[in-house]
């Protein structure tokens, strides 16, 4: 096989809460099953029977077991702040969670847009209530759907030839009616279907579990949103199952890592500059200080849903010029 392919370990994980059980009671080798998740064994040197196998267990086919490296297990949206940390897991789950007011229909308005842009299917499940301001999200979609029946037409029809990424909100969570369509969808179609579940009343932000199991989470911070820093998602709050399990390069990992270290003291130091001065810290955290304000203005990000009504276009960087920017601004670069 291609050594360009890997596990979809978090499709595993997902669907296979206790992996290495499930696959000791199968026939195969837990230390096997480990090495294969890890990529110390590549998918080049699995044994046919091996992958048949753990795709049988994940109820899964070959073609969704076994993914292509370097974002092929996360679709690239252009966003940078998402895409470094926290991107979307291809076949998975986002959940958002955010009070009123922070920008999340917006940002899922733009999820819409880009993936659109890119080919996939779209399409909104509205709940019967009335949402203020939904309406910029759901002029994103192709398709917007009142009913499961007819979600679960589309979906069956585009499935066979696009990817899709359903929209809908959490009280089709709390009704039950989201597992049901996604248990229905098992069997209709091969490629994958992403969800992105939105909060429009807010209540997730108090809430450990406010959508259940999730492959991503976007947590929305109100601070950054009242410095009129959006895309206002936290880069340290928000996270993905896609930066474990090798399911990204080690040098994306790294620079997450990296960055999220330099945010949280730079968070700290904000604290203490607004408290009495820049001028009373040390020169090394003077550095980190203004380093970490770079990086969190670059994050601020401007999109195309809002190009109607602001001056500045919307922005779509790569996920190779994002890592290399960002390494630029840690290192010390020029603006």
């Amino acid at each position: 096989m291609d050594d360009g392919l890997q596990l979809n370990v978090a499709l595993l994980k997902k669907r296979v809460p206790n992996l290495t059980v499930a696959a000791r009671a199968a026939g195969l080798r837990s230390a096997t099953v480990s090495n294969l998740c890890t990529g110390k064994i590549p998918i080049g040197g699995a044994e046919v029977r091996t992958l048949a196998t753990l795709a049988s267990i994940a109820g899964c086919t070959m073609d969704e077991l076994i993914i292509r490296k370097s974002g092929a297990g996360m679709i690239e949206t252009g966003i940078r702040v998402i895409d470094l940390f926290a991107p979307v897991v291809r076949g998975g789950v986002v959940g958002f969670v955010a009070r009123p007011m922070v920008g999340q229909i917006v940002m899922l308005a733009e999820l819409f847009r880009r993936t659109r842009q890119r080919g996939f299917a779209t399409v909104f499940w509205l709940s019967g209530k009335e949402v203020q301001g939904i309406e910029d999200a759901t002029t994103e979609v192709e398709v917007t759907c009142s009913t499961m029946d007819e979600v679960y037409q589309y979906i069956a029809n585009e499935r066979g030839v696009r990817d899709v990424i359903l929209g809908a909100d959490r009280s089709l969570v709390l009704s039950g009616e989201m597992l049901a369509l996604q248990e229905k969808l098992k069997e209709a179609g091969t490629r994958p279907i992403t969800i992105a579940l939105i909060d429009t009343r807010g209540e997730s932000v108090d809430e450990d579990s406010p959508y259940g199991p999730l492959d991503t989470l976007w947590q929305f911070d109100v601070e950054l949103a009242s410095r009129s820093l959006y895309p206002a998602v936290s880069p340290i709050l928000s996270t993905s199952t896609i930066l474990e399990g090798a399911q990204l390069e080690a040098t994306h990992l790294a620079i997450q890592q990296r960055a999220r270290k330099l945010l949280r003291r730079y968070r700290e130091l904000r604290a203490l500059v607004n408290a009495f001065g820049i001028e009373k810290l040390p020169e090394s955290d003077i550095a980190n200080y203004k380093q970490g304000e770079q990086l969190e203005a670059y994050f601020a990000q401007p999109f195309y849903v809002a190009e109607p009504f602001r001056p500045e276009l919307g922005e779509w960087t790569s996920l190779q010029d994002n890592l290399k920017r960002v390494v630029e601004i840690m290192d010390g670069g020029e603006k």
